[in-house]
């Protein structure tokens, strides 16, 4: 498999890479790319046949919005790219009005990003999170509007409850109205979560899921040790209010900029990462390569996030999509990486002869 082994986006023609690259990095200058670094990113990946592009309205302050749009205006190549971008989560501070999923937001929110990008269209346009407060038809309206203004042709949801996600799709399904198509969640061997509920969801509403962070803010690399377990709860000063934080020192993202801060480095955690290690020693193969070929392969997979610093991180992540595993590897994977029966869950995994009767019954599947 390679960049122009392309996919839909769930039940949808829109047609896009396995590896999408993600833009966050563009103009983080302490821990992403500046402009010439972000530059070389955009031509290695363009240049290697990829073709999905996924930015956000708050990206490093709307600076990334704006190197894509110029990287894309100067390659001349808007036609033979998918441009995604988000909103959600405030832009600035002063106003409600400026976050959140309200039809406000969103409106500003698309009318920015396709200044910003140079392009009058947004071919995939997410809601980048869920305010908690706005109604689900609500959302729905607002981004019908916009698909049939012309100015997004298709929209989908990240970090949302599946529930709510489930209420648009029925809706939209119930009124003949533009369905979501997508889900991006974090997603990778260190967390699962996803396989609960979203999943399930995407495949019953024809939505492809395009995981954010498969390699785990880096721990799937292998570059950290079980020496940052002793760090992961240790208190460290602020400087600015001299109070205490229980996150890690050892990197920026894993540090403030990370949402899951030491609570990465955990005994299940290393674990993972040992047999990654194993799987990859194996093959020949790197540890991020082993952890972005499991993600890409599983079901109900359209395409991939990957975000890269150097142009180096960005052709090994590309590198990944030849992986094959045998069925040995793949089982140590899953197994390793598998998540507690919580409740209800575990029901759902008795027998269908304990639900009727003593029968075997099996599903029908597409």
């Amino acid at each position: 498999m390679n960049l122009t082994d392309y996919r839909t986006l769930g039940r949808s023609g829109l047609i896009v890479s396995p590896l999408a690259l993600g833009t966050m990095t563009f103009g983080a200058e302490r821990w992403g790319a500046g402009e010439n670094v972000a530059r070389a990113l955009f031509d290695a990946y363009v240049g290697a046949g990829g073709n999905f592009l996924d930015a956000a309205d708050i990206y490093s302050g709307g600076q990334s919005e704006e190197m894509l749009g110029r990287f894309v205006a100067d390659s001349g190549s808007r036609d033979r790219l998918v441009i995604a971008t988000k909103s959600g989560f405030a832009r600035g501070q002063g106003t409600p009005l400026w976050a959140g999923n309200g039809a406000k937001n969103i409106r500003l929110g698309i009318e920015g990003s396709l200044t910003r990008l140079k392009t009058d269209y947004i071919d995939m346009y997410w809601m980048h999170v869920w305010d908690k407060v706005t109604p689900a038809e609500d959302v729905l309206e607002t981004l019908v509007q916009a698909v049939r203004s012309g100015k997004i042709l298709h929209y989908g949801f990240s970090n949302t409850p599946a529930w709510y996600v489930a209420k648009v799709a029925t809706l939209a399904a119930a009124h003949g109205l533009p369905a979501p198509i997508g889900l991006q969640y974090g997603h990778s061997l260190i967390e699962r979560g996803v396989e609960l509920e979203i999943l399930p969801a995407a495949g019953e509403f024809g939505m492809g899921l395009v995981p954010w962070s498969p390699l785990a803010f880096g721990l799937l690399t292998g570059k950290y040790d079980r020496g940052m377990l002793e760090h992961a709860n240790r208190p460290t000063e602020l400087p600015d209010s001299g109070a205490k934080s229980s996150e890690s020192e050892s990197d920026g993202r894993l540090n403030g900029d990370n949402p899951y801060g030491g609570m990465l480095f955990t005994e299940r955690n290393f674990a993972i990462v040992d047999v990654v290690k194993e799987v990859a020693g194996e093959l020949g193969r790197s540890p991020a390569e082993v952890a972005l070929a499991w993600v890409t392969g599983r079901k109900g997979i359209s395409s991939v996030l990957v975000g890269a610093s150097r142009v180096e991180q960005l052709t090994q992540n590309i590198a990944s999509l030849d992986i094959i595993f045998d069925d040995d590897q793949l089982r140590r994977l899953d197994e390793v990486s598998a998540l507690p029966l919580l409740n209800p869950y575990f029901i759902f995994k008795m027998p269908s002869e304990a639900l009727f009767g003593g029968s075997k019954v099996a599903a029908w599947q597409a």
